[in-house]
């Protein structure tokens, strides 16, 4: 007996098409559920001292905790850490953008400054670190400072070769049409270089993220979340540590996140 493919509008086909649209949606969620499980099947195997490695409901019920109690609120922690972040990376974009639009514009002048460009963007912010606390002592201005200077090498650096990477087809269109060197700037090397500039942003947040933890532990500070985890460490409330590191981790992906879905809504013509 003979069997025919079932049309395209049957029950059958409708169910493989929900399932694979099931397992799609589930895809980012695989690496969630294996980091956990492995973290429980660790947690729980006795190889590791459980009070050097909480389980990850344990970790949780910890978070739930430290968010509702008043004494050292993990609020307070969460929202001057947000605040420094998004205080570094508007100084390091201001500045930035411009300047690496400016830059990419002049190919010889880029050359003639890459090599400083270059060797800061290759050197660890955080080893500066002694630097700035000569010239900005510990106050909160350094923190700032700092993570503004990381995220703002970051940025000239995407924006000045976002320009220089423009299609050279759409250069040569607009010269042919006669248009002026400011038009082919403002109507065609400005928005080509958006994608790449774009990328920088995303980049350099999450730079000046990981500089402003690392400035919070290191440098005198009340409160942040890099000084939760590390006063946590210290007084071997590992739990909490476990918890703060956590709130960084969502942070740092919340914020890229944030970026990748503005990108797509406003630089909708990236790769065409």
């Amino acid at each position: 007996m003979k069997h025919f493919p079932s049309p395209k509008g049957s029950p059958q086909n409708s169910r493989r098409s929900k399932a694979i649209n099931l397992v799609e949606r589930l895809l980012p969620f695989v690496g969630v559920f294996l980091l956990i499980f492995l973290w429980t099947g660790v947690a729980s195997s006795g190889w590791i001292n459980p009070v050097l490695l909480p389980t990850p409901i344990a970790t949780l019920a910890e978070l739930v905790k430290v968010l509702f109690q008043k004494e050292q609120n993990l609020w307070i922690d969460f929202g001057l850490t947000v605040m420094r972040t998004f205080q570094a990376f508007l100084i390091a974009a201001v500045l930035g953008i411009p300047l690496g639009i400016g830059l990419g514009s002049s190919e010889k002048v880029y050359r003639s400054v890459e090599f400083l460009i270059d060797f800061f963007r290759s050197t660890p912010a955080s080893a500066l670190i002694p630097l700035f606390i000569l010239f900005f002592g510990t106050s909160d201005i350094n923190k700032v400072a700092i993570s503004a200077f990381a995220a703002f090498l970051v940025i000239v650096f995407n924006s000045a070769y976002g320009v220089m990477n423009a299609r050279r087809s759409r250069i040569l269109a607009a010269k042919v049409m006669g248009a002026s060197r400011w038009a082919i700037f403002r109507d065609v090397l400005f928005w080509e270089s958006l994608p790449q500039t774009f990328i920088g942003l995303r980049t350099g947040i999450s730079v000046a993220l990981v500089i402003v933890i690392v400035a919070e532990m290191f440098i005198g500070t009340q409160y942040g979340l890099g000084r939760r985890i590390i006063d946590s460490q210290q007084v071997l409330n590992v739990k909490d540590m476990y918890a703060s590191i956590l709130v960084t981790g969502i942070l740092g992906y919340v914020l890229n996140m944030l970026f990748l879905v503005t990108e797509k809504r406003f630089v909708h013509w990236s790769g065409k």
